[in-house]
């Protein structure tokens, strides 16, 4: 067997980041997040900061009152065959390219952003109120950039930003969370060209490096914990990108 063609990585720290407020619209995230970083003996600087989509849509404000929703009539036809709230399905198609399918509850849709997951991102949980409806951010890269701009801005240096939200996956059961925006960091490490052990050619190999990242975060960021925020030390791979650039095409993809 050949020696290893690449260095051991370094260890990596997890630090979960519990101790902010209850967000709303306009909030200065950057400097809540700061802030927990202070109380949690942390500082942001070289390394990784993965950020629930909530905070960031309620910061964003991307909230929907369910009262307000007129829904259309395909939102009352799914809504009376899945035993779903019509406002809520309507938000969802508001949100959607397409819907995938739908069945036993549950909506499958194409997102705007093109991601494909429940009920297109729009979720009633840790909501602000009991008929509120939280939705992904507009443009989950752009949030991400921002983000690192303000935490730039106030200081902080070499840091890499995710935001992470919980989907599930075909064929399995469970969540697992995954990037949905990203800044400051390549979502994909691409070794293609590179040898492996045997000393074969690696020829599809691409890691994608933001949703591990984000997959390790989401084993703190406990639903009931009250923890939006993880720190990531030890771990900020090369090169910049986002995530829309992990879409796969259509054109090659098997299961359209």
């Amino acid at each position: 067997m050949s020696e290893p063609t690449a260095k051991i990585p370094q260890p990596i720290r997890l630090v979960p980041l519990g101790a902010l407020p209850a967000i709303g619209p306009g909030d200065d995230l950057a400097a809540l997040l700061c802030r927990a970083a202070e109380q949690a003996d942390v500082t942001f600087a070289r390394g990784v900061l993965v950020v629930c989509q909530k905070i960031v849509s309620k910061a964003e404000g991307r909230l929907v009152e369910l009262a307000e929703i007129e829904p259309s009539q395909r939102a009352l036809q799914i809504a009376e065959q899945d035993g779903k709230d019509a406002r809520h399905v309507e938000v969802i198609l508001r949100e959607s390219d397409r819907i995938v399918r739908h069945a036993h509850g549950v909506m499958i849709c194409q997102t705007r952003h093109g991601f494909v997951c429940a009920n297109a991102g729009v979720d009633l949980s840790n909501a602000p109120g009991p008929e509120v409806a939280v939705l992904l951010p507009e443009d989950c890269d752009a949030s991400a950039e921002n983000l690192r701009a303000a935490l730039e801005a106030s200081g902080c240096r070499d840091v890499a930003v995710i935001i992470s939200d919980t989907f599930g996956r075909p064929w399995r059961e469970g969540l697992v969370d995954v990037a949905i925006g990203c800044a400051g960091i390549g979502p994909m490490a691409d070794v293609r060209g590179q040898r492996d052990w045997t000393g074969r050619d690696l020829q599809v190999t691409i890691t994608a490096t933001a949703d591990q990242l984000a997959a390790a975060a989401g084993l703190l960021m406990v639903k009931n914990a009250g923890v939006p925020a993880v720190w990531i030390e030890g771990h900020l791979p090369d090169g910049e990108g986002h995530v829309r650039q992990t879409l796969r095409d259509p054109a090659s993809d098997l299961f359209r």
